[in-house]
């Protein structure tokens, strides 16, 4: 489970993050979904502990920056960062060493048997083109079986095996009570697998929907959100 309690984030007098507070339960999806610029990624990153923020955030109870949550939080970021000396399968075992992991080998081949990284076992990380490079990101989060785990535009790069790899992996892990939290501007990558939606705009959620409030009240989700991000740039563009 995710709270994430007024959470505030500041660039001098730039806010990136205003007052923002939701929670997503155990096997729930959600989306944060908004244009470029909307305050997405940084919300993600304050949540994965990487940037100084007013507010609180709890992940399954406890503080996000405590070492209880970072041992069942996951992250794949949006611009994939490999070590750039290590190989593929050093990857892995980086990750299981930090993370105190053990019989971890088994999850490990599988990980990289399914998002076809067996072959690029020995590759450097920077001898891989960026795809695969987020593949090693994709790896690494799941290897440790988070309870909570976050992903930054994560199709972005990926080849159509990945992507239907991908959403299974995403389904298996809703099954077992994962929390999944993904920032994304493009609705039709996540429209079969999202639980919940915070559409964000400057910083601010401004809609907040279930899938089950939008199939009921045949609300058009893809239409909602252009009429929020397109009528707030319009009056923004205005001033």
């Amino acid at each position: 489970m995710l709270n994430v309690s007024h959470l505030t984030k500041k660039y001098h007098r730039f806010v990136a993050n205003d007052n923002l507070s939701f929670i997503v339960n155990d096997g729930e999806t959600a989306v944060l979904a908004g244009p470029n610029g909307a305050g997405k990624s940084t919300a993600i990153k304050c949540i994965a502990g990487l940037l100084r923020f007013d507010g609180e955030i709890e992940i399954c109870g406890f503080n996000n920056k405590s070492i209880d949550a970072k041992k069942i939080l996951g992250y794949v970021p949006e611009i994939p960062a490999p070590f750039e000396l290590l190989t593929v399968w050093e990857h892995m075992e980086f990750i299981a060493r930090a993370y105190r992991l053990e019989d971890w080998e088994k999850r490990a081949e599988e990980l990289m048997s399914r998002l076809e990284l067996t072959d690029k076992r020995d590759k450097l990380g920077k001898e891989l083109s960026k795809g695969m490079q987020q593949k090693i990101s994709i790896c690494c989060a799941m290897l440790i079986e988070p309870k909570v785990v976050l992903f930054d535009e994560p199709l972005v790069g990926l080849d159509p095996h990945a992507i239907k790899e991908l959403k299974a992996m995403l389904g298996e892990m809703k099954k077992n009570g994962t929390t999944i939290i993904i920032s994304t501007h493009m609705l039709e990558s996540v429209e079969d697998i999202w639980d919940k939606v915070f559409i964000m705009m400057n910083g601010k959620i401004e809609a907040e929907r279930t899938r089950r409030f939008v199939e009921e009240s045949g609300e058009n989700l893809e239409e909602l959100f252009f009429n929020i991000t397109e009528k707030k740039q319009t009056g923004a563009d205005a001033q």
